[in-house]
């Protein structure tokens, strides 16, 4: 049985699990199966049963129908998150970053400042651009998409890559505000050990 966790945020109430529509049941159920825990953005995002239908049925769309790889997804996800200080996405995603990109240290660099992380030259290129349309996206011009070309992404990953990002500045922006806290199994996993 699924137990949505009452803590998974601290500015909205989380709904009982068996007060649910059935294919929000479904798909927390189906989640917790595949993670082995309730990831507490399906708590949340459960507050409204519209939204979550909305909210996933992007992500799903984003990360079933991409043309980038998905450590690449979740490089994007953990920039963005990091300079929008949202810590739930930073722990969750962070630690998808770790088992995408078969690394320990790489999240934790992302998170910290991208520009000094161990990637390369067209990963920080496209991190350039997504975190310039996070901050400042009225400055980003032609000539950005221009430098992804330039830097090997085709026409669909540079769609992809906005579309990641504009996404999550949203699941940002919506964590922070409803106060989301990431399971505290995410903070290990990918760090080896477990």
């Amino acid at each position: 049985m699924v137990d949505l966790s009452a803590d998974a945020m601290g500015n909205f109430p989380v709904p009982e699990f068996e007060d649910l529509p059935e294919d929000l049941r479904e798909r927390i159920a189906e989640e917790t199966e595949r993670a082995g825990f309730t990831p507490n953005v399906f708590a949340g995002f459960a507050y409204k049963s519209s939204h979550f239908r909305a909210f996933f049925a992007y992500h799903d769309a984003i990360v079933d129908d991409a043309a980038l790889a998905r450590e690449e997804i979740e490089m994007l996800i953990v920039a963005v998150s990091g300079v929008n200080h949202c810590y739930y996405c930073n722990v969750a995603h962070g630690a998808l970053v770790r088992i995408y990109a078969e690394d320990p240290l790489l999240a934790d660099q992302l998170v910290a400042n991208y520009r000094t992380a161990d990637i390369s030259d067209q990963h920080r290129t496209m991190l350039d651009v997504a975190v310039k349309l996070t901050e400042r996206p009225a400055e980003v011009t032609r000539e950005d998409l221009d430098e992804l070309a330039d830097a090997g992404f085709s026409e669909e990953e540079i769609w992809d890559i906005g579309a990641v990002t504009a996404l999550f500045n949203l699941s940002n922006r919506m964590a922070m505000f409803a106060d989301m806290r990431p399971n505290e199994e995410f903070h290990t996993l990918g760090r080896g050990g477990e």
